[in-house]
């Protein structure tokens, strides 16, 4: 019987270190047999909510919304975004302390995105709105909303644009446990069979090797998913997000994620009968 291959569909950010991540698998620049792979472009919660409906093969989902889709997915063990000392940022219009902003209307990129669990485990159960990703640092410039916590890119452009930092979530998270902060990950839908599952974690992890080894291409095409930033930015941006770590959770990668599950779990947040401490990542 003929192999007709296997199309894969991957669901991830519209951003500059998804897109630097995928582009050896975008532009077909590593060889990946008869499996084709299309790139679904989605704002991160979106992609969590389209998870919970096993829609893609393959997802870039928040670490806080994985425990509701682990029935169906497995976590890759490449392809993590983790805060290394830096995180989420929660920006105010004037300078406030962080007992106002807990007092304030905080605009967040989602419910299930990982910026909120960190949130809620900073500052305790806090006021919020969801406002798309890309809106929240003009609505806080604007003066729409008081507080707001931003993600991607406007980690390195904030102050430049003339707002105040109350708290890097990635510091206070970095202080609290020694570890990274957890933010995203990469999910493969467990259907497709444990070796099916592996062999395109290793697709993945070879697009994310072939980045970093060939940086430039890599980055040109990653520009363009970044709302303006200029080439500078551009680089420390995907830096912050893909390296190392992206290639390979490591011990205290892993470690990370399952301790931020628990203090999910602590606060309610997170399903109480997930047993974290079993969390199996592909290709570790």
């Amino acid at each position: 019987m003929a192999n007709t291959g296997l199309h894969v569909r991957v669901g991830h950010s519209p951003d500059p270190d998804d897109a630097f991540m995928f582009h050896a698998l975008t532009t077909g620049a590593i060889d990946t047999a008869n499996r084709s792979y299309e790139h679904v472009l989605l704002d991160i919660q979106t992609l969590n909510e389209k998870a919970k409906n096993c829609e893609y093969e393959i997802s870039a989902v928040s670490i806080h919304s994985y425990p509701e889709i682990a029935d169906d997915y497995a976590l890759m063990n490449c392809g993590a975004s983790m805060g290394e000392g830096y995180g989420p940022m929660l920006i105010s219009t004037n300078e406030i302390s962080i007992d106002d902003a807990k007092k304030s209307t905080i605009a967040i990129p989602g419910l299930g995105t990982s910026a909120y669990l960190a949130l809620r485990l900073a500052l305790g159960d806090v006021e919020v709105e969801v406002v798309p990703f890309d809106e929240i640092l003009p609505a806080v410039i604007d003066g729409k909303y008081d507080v707001g916590v931003i993600i991607h890119e406007g980690q390195l452009t904030w102050e430049k644009e003339g707002v105040n930092l109350v708290l890097d979530l990635g510091v206070w998270w970095n202080q609290k446990t020694g570890l990274p902060l957890p933010l995203g990950g990469n999910v493969v839908r467990r259907n497709l069979g444990a070796e099916m599952c592996e062999i395109l974690s290793n697709d993945v992890k070879l697009s994310i090797i072939h980045s970093l080894e060939h940086p430039d291409a890599a980055l040109e095409f990653a520009k363009e998913w970044g709302r303006g930033i200029d080439d500078d930015t551009n680089r420390e941006f995907v830096g912050m997000y893909v390296n190392q770590r992206t290639i390979d959770y490591g011990k205290e990668g892993r470690d990370a994620v399952r301790l931020f599950l628990k203090e999910g779990q602590r606060i309610g947040m997170i399903r109480s009968n997930l047993d974290v401490d079993s969390l199996v990542f592909i290709g570790e």
